[in-house]
């Protein structure tokens, strides 16, 4: 009798196999799905200022910032404008001297490093929970990490060499293998020079090597090289612009600093979105209700007791989501707390410092809070979150994979939807520029404007010129474009006449930076949320006329200024 054949595994299973048995080439691929649609971003917020010194550097690349622009209403420095190292700015050039400076092709080189980061996230997520795979994915699909990623800008490069200085690091104090040490130094002095808050992976690799009681004399010197390397920067800058440049970001930050502990909270819990979500998982009825309560509390205080904090007047639904992202802050915090208490050891000190030292730096002195500053914060409350849920299933919680699913599927759909929101964002300065160029891009007269971020970029490659506040070239009846909402626009003192506003819809449903909708991802001047649900206001330019003789106000005198 022949035998019976085998059957065959369902779809489903098999597939679960081969996740099971290739995690790092489905990170790879999770990652490309998630950022691929976002490849062709037109150049927004502080994107100019990474391509201007990139093309720069191709020319001049012992001189990185040695030259001028103005992004502050006058020429200035540019290593007066920019906070950041320039390593970034190098890798932009050595990219885009090769393939070119279009939006695709340094989006494209940037997939890099923010599949390095989550591949990275994984190995390091493998010695702190059970289930890396998930931690890694948590850590993608956060609001923060893609919107981050769907920039030119430093942040997602930072934190490669960032956790995969500490994936090294680690190895080599259980190893014991000094080659690794130094492969971690390398890394460390890579994540300072992208950008200035990577140094702060020395501290978090100190406390973990002394949580393991390793002795001082193995590790402390390795530390020593990305110090040094900083020390030189300081005096190479120093050299060069007659001001140290690490130094400089510092003063520059205390000179400009505005934070309130609230909205980071709100920051957090917003740009970190899975953690709210996972929350009535990690916490029983009685912890959730009472996190709920110190969000509702907190809000309540925050909205009736503070005045100065954009926009002036919050409504209903600004005030319900800020409450609910405050209570994601609130369960992130109490869940970092809770890990290093019932724990005790190097991994859960780690992750409690990471968690707390980023949420510090961002709240009391950065000069700003953002999301940018939160994204570090993605990885270890991606592991936190797993930890929690592997401490409560093994405590006897019973839940079945369609309910561990069920807060993952729309935290990671409300991941993309943010993205997609800074995306339309983004894209609304270009259509705007080519607006007012194909109207008076061709006119004799001269055609300026104000505004800086992606609508200063693409104004310029269009031919129009900034206003400079301080020396103003204009001549009658010379054109000037003002965008609204935008970057360090001032009124205009000089006599002018209105000629022309364009209104460029922004799709989405949500706010990424607007002071009407209180979003203010890039900058919480602009609001209090990291993004706002509902219709986007579109985004408006007014064009003028210079007109000191008053003819063209005699021409139009109801938009006469």
């Amino acid at each position: 009798m022949a035998p019976k054949p085998q059957a065959r595994g369902t779809p489903r299973k098999a597939l679960a196999e081969w996740c099971a048995r290739h995690p790092v080439a489905l990170l790879v691929l999770a990652t490309l799905a998630a950022l691929l649609p976002f490849i062709g971003k037109p150049f927004n917020i502080d994107d100019p200022l990474f391509v201007w010194a990139a093309q720069h550097v191709r020319s001049h690349p012992m001189d990185p910032y040695g030259f001028n622009a103005n992004w502050y209403g006058h020429e200035m420095p540019f290593w007066a404008i920019t906070q950041n190292p320039p390593l970034a700015c190098y890798y932009l050039a050595m990219v885009g001297s090769v393939f070119g400076w279009s939006e695709m092709v340094l989006h494209s080189a940037l997939l890099l490093p923010a599949v390095a980061t989550i591949v990275g996230a994984y190995q390091l997520a493998t010695r702190f929970c059970k289930h890396p795979l998930a931690a890694a994915l948590l850590t993608l699909f956060t609001p923060v990490f893609l919107v981050s990623s769907t920039t030119v800008m430093c942040d997602v490069l930072m934190l490669a060499f960032w956790v995969w200085s500490l994936v090294f690091w680690m190895r080599a104090t259980e190893r014991e293998r000094p080659g690794q040490f130094a492969v971690a130094a390398l890394l460390m002095t890579l994540a300072a020079l992208t950008k200035y808050f990577g140094a702060c992976v020395l501290p978090l690799a100190a406390a973990w090597s002394l949580g393991r009681r390793r002795p001082m004399r193995e590790w402390l010197g390795w530390l020593a090289i990305p110090a040094a390397a900083l020390v030189v920067y300081q005096f190479a800058t120093r050299a060069l612009y007659g001001q140290g440049l690490l130094v400089e970001a510092g003063r520059y930050t205390l000179g400009v600093h505005q934070s309130y502990f609230f909205i980071a909270l709100s920051f957090t819990g917003g740009c970190l979105a899975m953690e709210t979500f996972f929350a009535p998982l990690i916490w029983p009825r009685r912890e959730l209700l009472i996190g709920i309560g110190i969000a509702l509390v907190g809000t309540a205080i925050f909205v009736f007791t503070v005045k100065r904090v954009p926009p002036v007047a919050l409504n209903a639904g600004q005030i319900s989501q800020l409450a609910l992202w405050v209570f994601g802050g609130v369960s992130l915090f109490a869940l970092t707390l809770m890990d290093v208490y019932r724990r005790r050891d190097a991994d859960s000190l780690l992750l409690a410092c990471w968690v707390l030292g980023v949420f510090v730096f961002t709240a009391v002195f950065n000069w700003i809070i953002n999301g940018r500053s939160l994204l570090p914060m993605a990885i270890p409350a991606g592991i936190l979150i797993m930890r929690r849920l592997e401490e409560r299933i093994g405590a006897g919680m019973k839940v079945s994979s369609a309910t561990l699913l069920a807060p993952g599927i729309p935290g990671a759909l409300l991941a993309v939807w943010v993205a997609a929101a800074d995306y339309s964002s983004a894209l609304a300065p270009r259509v705007a520029a080519r607006a007012v160029h194909s109207v008076y891009g061709n006119d004799p007269q001269r055609l300026w404007f104000q505004g800086h971020w992606g609508f200063q970029y693409y104004m310029e490659q269009y031919g129009a010129s900034a206003l400079n506040l301080q020396h103003l070239q204009l001549t009658q009846g010379d054109h000037i474009a003002m965008p609204a909402d935008n970057s360090n626009v001032y009124p205009l003192k000089e006599p002018v006449a209105e000629l022309e506003t364009f209104s460029v819809p922004i799709s989405g449903w949500m706010s990424m930076m607007n002071r009407k909708t209180g979003a203010g991802f890039y900058a919480s001047l602009w609001g209090p949320l990291p993004f706002a649900f509902g219709r986007t206001p579109p985004l408006i330019v007014t064009v003028f006329a210079y007109d000191p003789s008053g003819e063209l106000g005699k021409t139009n005198p109801a938009k006469a200024q």
